[in-house]
């Protein structure tokens, strides 16, 4: 007989995140965004240059065409706009607006917030060696 679920870690890797998830996205709700637009949002902010949409993508693990659907919501709210790579015209960046930098900050502190609700009864160093392993565990499996 196989082990019971509940010793299962990626069951229990998956519930974790799960709620996490679904905290946050109540929290950035209230910014009219979910935790995909906000990362994007996130990443936008962090380049000043901007980045590609394939970049973007490879940074979230996700599928190029996910990411120019969460660009086009973000752009239409007025948080990211493209603009031709100067290096190469036909690439476009994505670039926060001012008001994207107004979000993400309002944003940040809701979803750091948010997060406290089911990571209370971890402790600082339980929560940075958490981070930590989660971290290895993802840069293992970043591409480049």
């Amino acid at each position: 007989m196989g082990q019971p679920l509940a010793d299962d870690l990626g069951f229990l890797l998956s519930r974790a995140s799960g709620l996490v998830v679904r905290a946050t996205n109540t929290a950035l709700a209230e910014h009219g965004l979910r935790v995909r637009q906000y990362s994007v949002l996130v990443l936008a902010c962090e380049s000043d240059d901007g980045s590609t949409q394939r970049e973007l993508a490879a940074a979230l693990g996700l599928d190029p065409s996910q990411v120019v659907l969460l660009v086009d919501e973000l752009e239409t709210g007025g948080l990211v706009e493209r603009r031709p790579d100067p290096a190469d015209r036909r690439t476009r960046l994505v670039v926060a607006t001012a008001a994207g930098w107004r979000v993400r900050e309002a944003a940040g502190a809701a979803a750091d917030a948010a997060v406290e609700t089911p990571l209370a009864l971890l402790g600082e160093a339980e929560r940075e060696r958490l981070r930590d392993m989660l971290t290895r565990i993802w840069s293992a499996a970043a591409p480049g």
